[in-house]
């Protein structure tokens, strides 16, 4: 089965035939393992073995993932969905999108101001929830239109906090 990978905003190809892993052309074997009990799954890169927690976003296709302790922002689509994803693409707006809360939260810190030039993966805010700090990144490099955000204040779920152009 091959699936496109976003992460962090880089497009990459991934093939995955039975325990055979092909990232962008490489090929390694590769197993996936849950801890029972555990929100953890271990996965195994040739001899070396990674920590990671998975959680779904609110599209289709989108995870933030843990590995090892560090935090991705990942998309994940197969080819089909990739293609019906596309095409209903095409007809819908342009230019990245805005920085919305994932959460309700408190505002922390705000990295940018109107007219900054942001690129892929740039961290743009900083938010409180569930007692720890979140920095949300810039999903495709652009220009900061507005800023909504302002520290020490409480902002809900899906709240635009950051326009981009």
């Amino acid at each position: 089965m091959k699936y496109y990978v976003t992460i962090e905003g880089e497009e990459h190809e991934v093939a995955v035939d039975g325990s055979t892993v092909s990232f962008d052309g490489e090929s390694t074997e590769a197993h996936l393992a849950e801890v029972e009990g555990a929100p953890i799954r271990l996965l195994t890169i040739g001899e070396r073995v990674h920590r990671v927690v998975l959680r779904r976003g609110a599209g289709r296709g989108a995870y933030t993932l843990f590995v090892d302790g560090w935090r991705f922002e990942v998309d994940a689509l197969d080819e089909r969905s990739r293609a019906i994803r596309e095409a209903s693409a095409a007809t819908g707006p342009k230019g990245p999108a805005p920085l919305v809360a994932p959460m309700p939260g408190l505002i922390v810190r705000v990295h940018v101001q109107p007219g900054d030039r942001v690129d892929a993966g740039q961290g743009i805010v900083v938010m409180e929830a569930m007692k720890m700090e979140n920095e949300l990144r810039a999903a495709a490099p652009g220009t900061v239109k507005a800023v909504h955000a302002t520290p020490g204040t409480a902002v809900d779920k899906g709240a635009v906090l950051v326009e981009m152009e």
